[in-house]
């Protein structure tokens, strides 16, 4: 198979890069990372999404370049099928490209209020209640999918399309202190530990503070 690259921003900041990565670790791609500088004034402008050429995450693989998270999820599904980025039975399917569209598109709320920010701890960040509505629906979420599936993600015994999705949330949660129910909590705690997650944020610990309120993602 072809080496692929894919692009991305922040690694502190950056959820959408956050989700296009994991997509493709969890698809077992082989690729090649390329980090935009933010120093440089248009990456900037793009990074702040001040840009109308915001293409990142991106992935370029032989002719094809992909930038849209749900795109990349199912392009990877189509090319490595065996890896379970979506259930194999139809109806579970249609629930996990419906609970990760949600956040594709929603949750304006939550991404105002709790920007990523992985190297943050704010102990007892007052939660308003937007933002709060938004987290209850995702417990929803996660508590109906865990309880139909059985766990430990999402759709059952592999990360899915779904979870690499929910990721970036997982570590918002856990910036801004946020109190969850018991089912939310060990879901949290489940994402952070996988080894893809866990490489994700020691790298992001060594990133420079030289990017501020990049994640306005709307």
């Amino acid at each position: 198979m072809s080496l692929a690259t894919l692009t991305i921003n922040s690694r502190n900041y950056g959820a959408w890069s956050l989700r296009g990565w994991l997509l493709c670790r969890f698809a077992g791609l082989e690729f090649t990372i390329e980090v935009i500088d933010s120093s440089d004034p248009g990456a900037r402008a793009e990074l702040l999404l001040l840009s109308p050429s915001f293409l990142v995450p991106r992935l370029v693989h032989d002719d094809l370049t992909v930038w849209d998270t749900l795109a990349l999820g199912e392009y990877l599904h189509e090319l490595l099928p065996e890896r379970g980025l979506l259930p194999t039975d139809q109806a579970t399917r249609a629930w996990c490209r419906s609970v990760s569209g949600e956040i594709h598109s929603g949750f304006a709320n939550l991404r105002s209020a709790l920007p990523m920010n992985i190297k943050a701890h704010h102990p007892g960040f007052p939660v308003w209640a937007g933002a709060q509505a938004d987290i209850d629906r995702i417990e929803t979420v996660w508590n109906e999918c865990l309880a139909a599936s059985g766990g430990p993600y999402l759709f059952g015994d592999t990360p899915t399309v779904a979870d690499a999705m929910y990721a970036p949330v997982c570590t918002r949660l856990r910036t801004y202190d946020v109190k969850l129910g018991a089912v939310a909590n060990d879901y949290v705690d489940r994402i952070l530990a996988l080894p893809e997650m866990v490489e994700w944020i020691a790298a992001a610990r060594l990133e420079p503070d030289d990017v501020e309120e990049l994640e306005m993602e709307f």
